[in-house]
């Protein structure tokens, strides 16, 4: 299952915190063309270093369709960072 919402936090120093939920379905849509152009990009990459286009396409897949349910964090001092993929 691809993910759906991306959660991003964080915490300032004041104690404050921040949560921003954004979907991926209409973020991707924003970002199509520059997806299009990284699709490319990766394209020229595959061949420049001799790398099985559809390999490499496999790859990326199994690590999109793994980030459901990755939780990431990051504290230091007073500030935190956290990240949720659902």
């Amino acid at each position: 299952m691809i993910p759906q919402l991306v959660t991003v936090g964080y915490r300032r120093s004041g104690g404050r915190r921040r949560r921003i939920h954004l979907p991926v379905l209409p973020v991707a849509l924003l970002l199509s063309p520059l997806l299009l152009l990284a699709v490319l990009g990766g394209l020229v990459a595959c061949a420049v270093f001799r790398i099985a286009p559809m390999g490499a396409l496999r790859g990326t897949g199994s690590v999109l369709w793994a980030l459901p349910g990755t939780f990431f964090e990051v504290e230091e001092g007073s500030m935190a960072f956290l990240v949720s993929v659902r």
